[in-house]
């Protein structure tokens, strides 16, 4: 098939399971690039999390950032959608402080937490960025002045307590929200309507790229929507099985560097 546009999630997709980019995946996606594919990393890390991978793939990329939420096109800002404030108080109260957990929240490109735990620890490892402890009602008041909200909003704990909460939010059925896992210790809340999918169209339709032109790369839930849109997608053989489902082609792990062996092997053919 002839490929205009190359989206691969970042976490547990493009990079190994220690947060390392293997040198047969950098070097895939080099020549890609050489060849005037579009290079689109579409993760929920923010802006920075992802500039970080950019930078070292040495190619300028498509960045699509908080899962869909904020899209930047070279240095350009083409997306930009918020939940309303009000929402992150409410996910906050009801979920958050029940569970005895610190909230993630992230507005373009600043990260705030309402505390530090072990999963923030470990992000600000990750990332190299250091989050700003805030207070959520006076948060939610500045946002109000302001016309904002946040692009995303995290909660982080172990995987049976994320099964609960996942339910939980399941049964609120908040209208304004939607919600998916991009890991078994992650649950990230977005705007209704904004997920990978949604974005890749967007950048496609920026770009004058068709649909059937865009080969996807991911792991876990958040890419379900991600590969859905996508003229080949293709699901890393550590993805959950709903994502090797929806995939055309199942690769080998992140470990193996799953989008070189993909790239060489699957899409040459």
């Amino acid at each position: 098939m002839k490929y205009s546009l190359i989206c691969t999630d970042i976490d547990g997709t493009l990079l190994d399971q220690n947060k390392v980019l293997l040198p047969q995946v950098k070097e895939a996606l080099k020549k890609e690039a050489d060849k005037g594919v579009k290079i689109a990393l579409v993760s929920g890390r923010m802006p920075a999390g992802v500039e970080l991978i950019e930078q070292e793939l040495g190619i300028s990329c498509v960045k699509v950032c908080h899962a869909g939420s904020y899209i930047l096109l070279g240095d350009q800002r083409i997306s930009n959608k918020y939940l309303p404030a009000e929402t992150l108080e409410k996910v906050y109260n009801t979920i958050a402080k029940a569970h005895g957990l610190q909230l993630w929240i992230f507005c373009e490109e600043t990260w705030y937490v309402t505390g530090i735990d072990k999963f923030i620890e470990k992000e600000i490892v990750d990332i190299k960025q250091q989050p700003i402890v805030v207070d959520i009602k006076d948060l939610v008041e500045q946002w109000k002045k302001e016309g904002k909200g946040p692009n995303k909003i995290l909660l982080a704990a172990d995987p049976e307590e994320i099964r609960i909460m996942y339910q939980e939010i399941e049964n609120y059925n908040w209208p304004e929200i939607d919600y998916a896992c991009s890991a078994d210790t992650f649950i990230e809340l977005l705007p209704k309507g904004i997920n990978k999918g949604e974005a890749v169209c967007e950048i496609c339709d920026r770009l004058g790229i068709k649909r059937e032109e865009v080969v996807a790369f991911g792991d876990h839930e958040l890419d379900i929507p991600l590969l859905e849109v996508a003229g080949i997608g293709i699901a890393m053989e550590n993805a959950i099985p709903e994502l090797k489902e929806k995939a055309d082609y199942v690769t080998k792990t992140n470990n193996e560097g799953g989008i070189a062996y993909a790239l060489e092997n699957y899409l040459a053919k």
